[in-house]
């Protein structure tokens, strides 16, 4: 089961929990130029310019995070790329997956910016950019 949790909730779990991870499933540009949650490990799950799925990223996941049982934290821009990775964790046989909703930017708003409404950033949680 995918747990949908909003980004105070998953600060708070990484806070408490040693054994969860924070995965950054955004582009190298997002993560690079837009910022990133601190301490996230970043494993693209489409990447620029012909935008397909990652071949690899259930591979690359299993390297970083061997332990199935652990709570693994997915992040994207606003948390619809961060749900498809979860599903596909979840056939790998990944057991405590976790959904940050809104994502690092959150939704856009009426003028079609995001960070204005939620998102990692918007809530003041640690962030960084490379």
């Amino acid at each position: 089961m995918i747990e949908n949790l909003t980004p105070q909730q998953c600060w708070d779990l990484l806070q408490h929990d040693p054994n969860a991870v924070l995965v950054d499933v955004r582009t190298k540009m997002e993560h690079t130029f837009v910022g990133h949650p601190t301490g996230a490990i970043h494993i693209p799950w489409k990447e620029a310019p012909d935008w397909q799925l990652n071949p690899n990223f259930a591979a690359e996941v299993e390297a970083a995070v061997p332990n199935k049982d652990a709570p693994i934290l997915l992040l994207c821009r606003s948390g619809q790329r961060s749900l498809d990775a979860a599903k596909l964790l979840e056939q790998a046989g990944y057991k405590h997956l976790i959904n940050i909703l809104e994502g690092f930017e959150g939704p856009l708003d009426e003028n079609k910016h995001r960070g204005n409404l939620g998102g990692w950033r918007f809530h003041g949680l640690p962030w960084e950019q490379s």
